[in-house]
């Protein structure tokens, strides 16, 4: 569509002379493709070509079962390691510390019996010794279970909980890139995808236009490009506006469009024109339809 409208635009250049400081030129957008980072299943559509949106507004959202559960296994693993141990656990290790220090204590009393019966000379050292290692390997069995029953009552480490937050934070964005919202206010210009179907990672579902995206285009001969800067107001006229606009001029290409590369006698260079693009208020741009025809004049 953009090549036939500069065609037109060239063609009407070279059948009459533009009168000073007034051209003709179109409207054009610059759409923003909404995309997902992530492939998937398109299981909400909440709009439709033509529809005007708020920035932030829901546009889709893609099958994300997989990422729910990423998420909710993340955050149980968070969450476990904010308690102890759950009191089933809590219950079979103070079982098992009991029976630690029932042994502990009998180990202590048959240590007891072995070192008056050395004394009196009826065992042997040996008898003694064995008696002792038996008493002081139960002890330390009783420290350790109650080491561990210490432990259990305590949350996770520092650095577990970190990796834990870490793992909830990367799960709970993957899950958000499967729904997206407007990133500015704007206006849908198509729709590429329908609910149902297969959407690939990074593909455009679809295209919305801010009305800043707007801009005007018009071409000048090499003549009026003296003056004309970015910053130039413009007054601009069309079709169907109820007044006439301003914009403001944001870029001059460098070089000339649809010229071959011959050396121009005076009449041709005269043909020769240049791209000029401007911008209108966002009030103003959002009246505007890509495609337009409008009518522009340099101000003073």
């Amino acid at each position: 569509m953009r090549k036939t409208i500069l065609a037109l635009l060239v063609l009407l250049a070279g059948c009459h002379e533009e009168t000073a400081g007034r051209y003709q030129g179109y409207v054009e957008g610059e759409a923003i493709r909404v995309s997902a980072p992530r492939a998937g299943r398109l299981d909400l559509l909440a709009v439709q070509s033509g529809d005007a949106v708020n920035a932030g507004a829901r546009l889709f959202a893609l099958e994300a079962g997989a990422e729910k559960a990423a998420l909710d296994e993340a955050q149980a693993r968070l969450s476990d390691l904010g308690k102890g141990e759950r009191p089933e656990e809590e219950a079979i290790r103070r079982a098992q510390l009991a029976a630690a220090q029932a042994q502990a204590a009998l180990s202590q009393k048959e240590w007891q019996r072995q070192q008056a019966l050395f004394e009196d000379r009826v065992v042997s050292r040996e008898r003694l010794d064995q008696a002792a290692t038996r008493r002081d390997r139960d002890a330390a069995s009783v420290r350790e279970l109650q080491a561990r029953l210490r432990a259990g009552a305590l949350a996770g480490r520092d650095d577990a909980r970190r990796a834990a937050e870490a793992a909830v934070a990367q799960a709970q964005w993957q899950l958000d890139q499967k729904s997206q919202a407007a990133p500015a206010a704007g206006r849908v210009e198509d729709v590429y995808f329908r609910a149902g179907e297969w959407v690939p990672a990074g593909t455009p579902v679809l295209a919305l236009l801010p009305p800043q995206n707007r801009k005007l285009r018009f071409f000048v001969p090499q003549e009026a490009l003296d003056g004309l800067r970015p910053g130039r107001r413009l007054r601009v006229s069309c079709d169907g506006c109820s007044r006439p606009l301003e914009a403001t001029v944001s870029h001059v290409a460098a070089s000339a469009e649809f010229t071959p590369p011959v050396i121009y006698s005076r009449e041709q260079r005269s043909r020769m024109v240049f791209l000029v693009e401007a911008r209108p208020a966002p009030d103003d741009a959002a009246g505007l339809h890509p495609g337009q025809p409008v009518d522009i004049e340099l101000l003073p």
